[in-house]
């Protein structure tokens, strides 16, 4: 085995695992669920995106989420921007250093998720990739339906490959890879790594894989046995994705940290916070948290029962 000896862990909990949520969460929550994630270590919280409130009511406070967060040092605090309209809100906002654009492998998901084909958003992405790095803000890019579409099925490694490198290509410092409907497995996973990595260097390479089939640690294990070093995940399972009927939460931050406890791999992440601050945010969402060692450690603090 290649396991790295070193895991960036990308929490994408406050963005992609809130923005689906049909009741509205308030923003001091959201303040304390990023605060909560960077004191017990992660390195990169994404924070919040500037999509259309039409369309994303979720976020419409991001600015505010961003000029309310305390900003420890070391930590990144990201927000998606889909175009232009998008990064003129990003510029005008207090905070903003890192900005994250998406596509898609599958011509179907662009098209329903934003309105366009892959070349076309490849073509949007081009002056805000411009004007972010004038900024000198970094530009990470994130890859939809690598492992399978809920429209076309299954995708070709080499489609995912094309698309992730045209992002490194365009200057994009990393390529996630997501795994939106959480249909793949293991070997899946690896001939799509081993197709990516053909064209974009493994260490700017990240898995981002939702867990709808109870795949995503077992896929995780894989990639990271051919070196993937950066795993993005979301406290306490949060997430889905409205374009991808039934397909859960991304893989639990809290399963991440404890798998990779168990490997021997460093993280930098301390458990019982990070399980803390995803009972606080489930909490506030009236629902248990979506992660069995969360689950586990709820209960296990709790004592056994009389």
């Amino acid at each position: 085995m290649n396991l790295p000896a070193r895991v960036k862990i990308v929490d994408v909990g406050p963005r992609d695992g809130l923005q689906n949520e049909k009741g509205v969460v308030p923003t001091e929550a959201k303040v304390a669920l990023i605060a909560a994630l960077a004191d017990a270590g992660l390195p990169v919280v994404e924070s919040g995106s500037f999509v259309s409130p039409k369309w994303v009511p979720q976020m419409a406070d991001t600015p505010e989420v961003l000029a309310r967060i305390p900003r420890k040092a070391g930590v990144s605090y990201p927000v998606l921007v889909p175009n232009l309209k998008g990064l003129d809100a990003a510029e005008a906002a207090v905070g903003v250093e890192e900005i994250a654009i998406f596509g898609a492998a599958s011509e179907t998901f662009s098209q329903k998720n934003i309105n366009c084909s892959i070349a076309e958003s490849l073509d949007r992405f081009a002056p805000v990739m411009e004007r972010a790095k004038a900024r000198g803000w970094r530009v990470r890019g994130y890859v939809s339906c690598v492992l399978g579409c809920p429209y076309e099925g299954d995708i070709a490694p080499q489609k995912v490959a094309e698309v992730a490198a045209a992002l490194y290509r365009m200057g994009c410092y990393e390529v996630s890879l997501g795994d939106t409907i959480g249909t793949g497995t293991p070997l899946k996973a690896r001939r799509m790594i081993e197709a990516v990595a053909a064209e974009v260097p493994l260490e700017q390479l990240a898995a981002h894989f939702h867990d709808t089939w109870g795949q995503a640690l077992a896929n995780l294990l894989a990639v990271l046995e051919m070196g993937v070093s950066v795993i993005d995940s979301s406290v306490a399972g949060l997430g889905g994705c409205p374009y991808a009927k039934g397909a859960s939460g991304n893989v639990a931050t809290e399963d991440v940290v404890y798998l990779l406890n168990g490997l021997g791999i460093e993280t930098g992440v301390d458990l019982d916070a990070l399980a803390r601050a995803g009972w606080a945010i489930s909490s506030v969402l009236g629902r248990t948290p979506g992660s069995k060692v969360s689950q586990a450690l709820l209960a296990k603090s709790q004592g056994p029962e009389a």
